[in-house]
């Protein structure tokens, strides 16, 4: 309820809108350009994604490549690769979750 009984303020609200828009749109940009790094196989074999989850790098140890098992480097890359993503995903809730909430599940808007 408003005090005095009166509408809300248009005006006030989507410029509060438009902040939190801003804020948003400055966030994923700053999760674009924060690099992450995930490992396995003890370092064997390192990702590097970005914080909206792009993959930016791969570095294999030599010691990985064992050409009679590609099995085993191919799952140390996707284990590497997924690290990176739960250590982006995590790093988009710290910098979009307070965001979020503050936009309380605004329509249109995908949270």
């Amino acid at each position: 309820m408003i005090p005095g009984g009166g509408q809300p303020n248009m005006q006030q609200l989507l410029q509060q809108a438009q902040k939190m828009q801003q804020d948003l749109a400055a966030a994923q940009e700053e999760l674009a350009r924060t690099e992450v790094e995930g490992q396995a196989g003890g370092g064997l074999v390192k990702a590097t994604v970005t914080g909206s989850g792009e993959l930016r790098a791969l570095v294999i140890d030599p010691g990985a490549v064992d050409p009679e098992d590609t099995e085993t480097l191919a799952d140390l890359v996707v284990a590497a690769v997924q690290a990176a993503n739960e250590n982006a995903q995590q790093l988009q809730q710290e910098k979009l979750g307070p965001l979020a909430q503050g936009l309380g599940g605004m329509p249109g808007l995908p949270f």
